[in-house]
């Protein structure tokens, strides 16, 4: 039995017998996100400005670098449209994910439903006037003429290509700035950084098995009023391969169905995270995501509970 095929758990069989009625109470949160209908997402807010996002998005690397074949964009598609239909916003991508930010900019005027999605890309260009070319490539590319947050890539640039990003924001053009990284080897001029520059949003890798950017990045960026997107949630399938064909502890299942959604939660379980961006390319896989969105999230003690489960699995 495959990670993915725990959709339907003992948490499922427990939400259809309390009944609606009990969620109904006023106050009562956990219960009602817990119905058998499907409950709105859970939102942060961006510090910066207050808007809210929920709490899972997607990430566009890899799954979305495919060519122009109906065939091969139409699951795509697919999880574009339902994304805002089943609460979800936040779509992230990148001049340097190979064709996926024209994917998802044909897919989404193709929808028609920009305006319902926050969509995020990114610059990663050294030269300035090369990274200007990129930024407006991006607005070409997205078929639209406001972005919502365009990051410096990997700090490629950064002291050149912050000014004109701010500048953009002051004119209208894009809504946010931040900077991202995924690679733990940049962690100490990311700090640095976030010590010194004032920014809408940082994005960094952060999962189970890469916990590094919990003890200083993290806690640095909700000091310093900053959302944080968090890229790498399954650590690129590991760690699926060591959760094996085992089923989520019981202890766990009031927070998650699935080994996606234990994993998705035990991040969001900090609250500093705004957003995670899983690559999502199949809508099996986006509804099981969506549902790290819903519920109760673990604490710090249970958090600590899910790190100590994980770390004495078979590696």
């Amino acid at each position: 039995m495959s990670w993915k095929s725990h959709l339907f758990s003992r948490r499922d069989m427990l939400k259809i017998s309390a009944g609606a009625g009990a969620g109904l109470a006023l106050g009562n949160w956990s219960v009602f996100a817990q119905s058998s209908q499907p409950a709105g997402l859970i939102q942060r807010a961006i510090p910066s400005s207050g808007e809210r996002l929920p709490l899972v998005g997607i990430g566009t690397a890899r799954r979305y670098n495919v060519g122009t074949s109906a065939e091969e964009r139409a699951p795509l598609k697919e999880v574009l449209k339902r994304l805002p239909e089943l609460g979800g916003k936040l779509v992230d991508t990148a001049p340097s994910y190979g064709t996926a930010e024209t994917v998802v900019g044909d897919l989404v005027r193709d929808i028609g439903n920009r305006d319902r999605l926050f969509i995020a890309t990114k610059v990663r260009k050294q030269d300035l006037a090369d990274a200007k070319k990129e930024i407006e490539q991006s607005f070409e590319i997205l078929h639209t003429d406001k972005i919502d947050l365009i990051q410096v890539h990997n700090l490629v640039g950064l002291d050149d290509v912050l000014p004109v990003l701010r500048e953009m924001k002051a004119a209208g053009r894009i809504r946010y700035v931040g900077v991202s990284t995924s690679s733990g080897r940049q962690y100490a001029d990311f700090i640095k950084m976030m010590e010194i520059e004032d920014l809408d949003f940082i994005q960094v890798n952060y999962s189970m098995t890469s916990r590094t950017a919990a003890e200083r990045i993290l806690p640095l960026a909700r000091d310093r009023g900053m959302a944080v997107l968090v890229n790498l949630p399954y650590s690129r399938g590991r760690v699926f391969q060591r959760a094996g064909d085992r089923a989520i502890p019981d202890w766990a299942a009031d927070y998650a169905d699935t080994w996606g959604q234990f994993f998705l939660k035990y991040i969001l379980a900090n609250p500093a995270v705004t957003c995670v961006i899983p690559g999502t390319a199949k809508i099996k896989y986006l509804e099981d995501n969506l549902g790290a969105a819903r519920g109760p999230m673990p604490d710090a003690a249970m958090q600590k509970r899910m790190e100590q489960f994980y770390d004495a699995l078979p590696s």
